[in-house]
């Protein structure tokens, strides 16, 4: 991804526990596994697994967010996929 790129979610499915797959307009894709981020106030409540799988992928800033305001960068869910396991 060049860096002046933002990436772009345009899909995002649910796995597994707190893995989610996502795939990027440039047809990058991976799962990500959000339990360690799943910290501070706002990110708490998506311990419950029921209010994790709640996701939806925001329609101005192309990433995952929540209900209760939770989201994350897609650079970071881009990085994410690419982390060797």
């Amino acid at each position: 991804m060049p860096e002046a790129m933002i990436p772009k979610v345009v899909d995002a499915s649910y796995r597994h526990d707190y893995v989610i797959r996502v795939r990027f307009a440039d047809g990058a894709e991976g799962n990500v596994d959000l339990r360690a981020e799943l910290h501070g106030e706002v990110f708490e409540p998506l311990l419950d697994i029921r209010v994790f799988q709640d996701f939806a992928i925001h329609p101005d800033f192309h990433t995952l967010c929540w209900p209760n305001g939770a989201d994350l960068a897609p650079e970071f869910l881009y990085e994410k996929i690419h982390v060797p396991a």
